[in-house]
């Protein structure tokens, strides 16, 4: 039977506010160290009151810039998450997919749109 971790997100971040781009940071290196050794991942989102893009994007979303979505799919699981908060991670996961899939033309806009000349 295959080892199943369960990272409790409340646990990680010490409470249910999960707002910060640093606790999601924190959350992705616990996430990624167990999918770098194709260790099952189950993301239990228990007793998380407050959930917002910039948590999301910091601790799933940047996955897909380092592992497949297959991989991801094979390897991660979310569990207990609300539906409107489930909602906002399929909006994290599809916008990290298309930034992903498309990263050098949208770094080269957002330089050209902030008149970035490196």
């Amino acid at each position: 039977m295959d080892n199943i971790n369960t990272l409790r997100i409340f646990d990680i971040v010490g409470g249910g506010l999960c707002v910060s781009s640093d606790d999601g940071q924190t959350v992705h290196d616990r996430i990624a160290h167990l999918l770098r050794e194709n260790q099952k991942v189950v993301i239990s989102f228990e007793g998380v009151d407050t959930l917002i893009s910039a948590f999301l994007n910091a601790s799933i979303g940047q996955l897909y810039g380092e592992f497949t979505e297959e991989h991801i799919r094979e390897y991660l699981a979310v569990d207990n998450i609300l539906q409107d908060d489930r909602m906002l991670l399929k909006r994290v996961i599809d916008n990290a997919k298309i930034y992903f899939k498309n990263r050098k033309s949208f770094d080269e806009a957002w330089r050209i749109e902030v008149n970035d000349e490196e």
